[in-house]
């Protein structure tokens, strides 16, 4: 496998810090997350940032590579429209499942696949089709998760090293989510370091969380840790990675802040020499790679080499892979019985984890609810009642209207001014009357009986 470009210290872009992005000294690219931004209206700033020879890649959250399903196609032709207009390297996504269609169900948030050899066939599949797909090389990184699924097959090493094997995909290494995995699932980094082929590494992330309860919550909202800096060094040592980025989503701290965690980061990247990453062991799937060659320039990234391709994957192996995906999300966003094998504790954790995000998304994709509520204490209060019997089955933005209508349809809020300014906020971007009484009464009869 060729080397990849190198990308330097870099940092998450999100509308809230953008004017700080723009500011901070040294930054040599950023990331964006690729469905909040339009190919066809980019942010100014992204522009300005462009102008200056600052490398954007878009970063993407929703495909579900990991799902039973075949990959959108839509979804993948929206990524490589955006790869496009940023003038990107590459696109990434994530080794994860977002959703299962029989029944309908969004988690809004990545959950992990397991190890297994049925759900790396599935994947495998999944990532060759986005492949040939997206006008740019792929790479995929490694989740943080709250449980582990049981009767796992594989270990983290094993399956990152056949995946790329078996698809020549990219790797992108979050240091941050190997130190969520060592708290949560008992994995040690330094393990899945050494077994993982390191010349595939794409770049890298780092970013911050918190430990509640003895679970290790990654929020991108916290400074990164010195565990986490130290899990970095832990790569550096052996390989140089052509790209570190800091990962921040919320609660986003002074300019200084940022630049004071840029700073410490480059430091470790900086630090001293690196061991070269080995080469993939013979008898492997791709064992005819050679050891990578100097990088001679820092352009856009090299090809991938080919790699052998197995057969379509039966549709028998997507449908075990459907039936324990579907089990597990029910048990998470609809109340449904936990799967024998899974830790409970850690999937009730889990299930509160998710609410609380989907309430917290619904609020800023709709913040005119939690003024019509009377505040943030009773929005949330109410939608995490709806959320417990009502999964999300589409985007966030269907969320905020199917919450807003199942208030209505209970007469709700009480207070009649309230109402009827929710009334008019639904109406506005539903496009439809309010259901009249006999109507959300029987809406409310069919979802007890379901």
């Amino acid at each position: 496998m060729k080397p990849m470009a190198h990308l330097g210290v870099g940092i998450g872009w999100r509308p809230e810090i953008a004017d700080a992005v723009e500011r901070l000294s040294g930054l040599d690219w950023v990331e964006v997350v690729a469905e909040n931004v339009c190919p066809g209206h980019l942010p100014e700033s992204l522009l300005r940032l462009r102008e200056r020879g600052t490398r954007v890649v878009p970063h993407g959250v929703s495909l579900g590579l990991g799902g039973a399903d075949r990959p959108d196609a839509a979804k993948l032709a929206a990524l490589g429209e955006r790869a496009v207009a940023l003038g990107a390297p590459l696109v990434t996504e994530h080794i994860a499942f977002v959703r299962t269609s029989s029944p309908v169900l969004e988690a809004g948030h990545l959950l992990p696949v397991p190890r297994t050899r049925d759900a790396l066939d599935v994947l495998c599949e999944n990532v060759r089709i986005a492949q040939d797909a997206l006008p740019v090389p792929l790479a995929l990184e490694n989740i943080a998760a709250l449980f582990a699924w049981p009767g796992e097959e594989l270990t983290e090493g094993q399956f990152l090293t056949e995946l790329v094997e078996r698809t020549g995909v990219r790797l992108l290494i979050d240091v941050a989510n190997l130190h969520t995995n060592r708290v949560n699932r008992g994995e040690d980094p330094a393990v899945v370091l050494d077994a993982i082929p390191l010349e595939a590494l794409a770049y890298v992330h780092v970013a911050g969380g918190i430990e509640r309860a003895g679970v290790w919550h990654d929020t991108h909202a916290h400074p990164v840790p010195p565990v986490v800096l130290d899990l970095l060094a832990e790569l550096r040592s052996r390989v140089e990675p052509a790209g570190v980025l800091l990962e921040r989503d919320d609660d986003f701290p002074s300019e200084a802040e940022l630049a004071g965690e840029l700073a410490a980061i480059r430091a470790v990247v900086t630090a001293g020499p690196a061991a070269p990453a080995a080469p993939i062991t013979a008898g492997s799937a791709d064992a005819a790679r050679t050891e990578p060659d100097p990088i001679a320039e820092p352009d856009p990234v090299a090809e991938l080499d080919p790699v052998a391709e197995s057969g379509p994957v039966a549709e028998s192996t997507r449908t075990r892979v459907a039936l324990g995906q579907a089990a597990l999300l029910s048990a998470l966003v609809a109340g449904t019985p936990v799967p024998e094998g899974f830790d409970r504790r850690r999937i009730r954790v889990q299930a509160r984890a998710l609410a609380a995000k989907r309430a917290d998304v619904v609020a800023k994709v709709a913040p005119e609810l939690p003024v019509i509520l009377g505040g943030p204490d009773p929005y949330r209060e109410a939608f995490l009642s709806y959320a417990k019997d009502r999964p999300m089955t589409s985007g966030y933005r269907r969320d905020a209207l199917d919450f807003a209508e199942d208030l209505l349809i209970r007469d709700l809020p009480a207070d009649p001014a309230a109402r009827r300014r929710l009334t008019l906020w639904w109406r506005d971007r539903a496009g439809a009357k309010p259901p009249r009484r006999i109507v959300r009464w029987a809406r409310t009869l069919s979802g007890r009986a379901a």
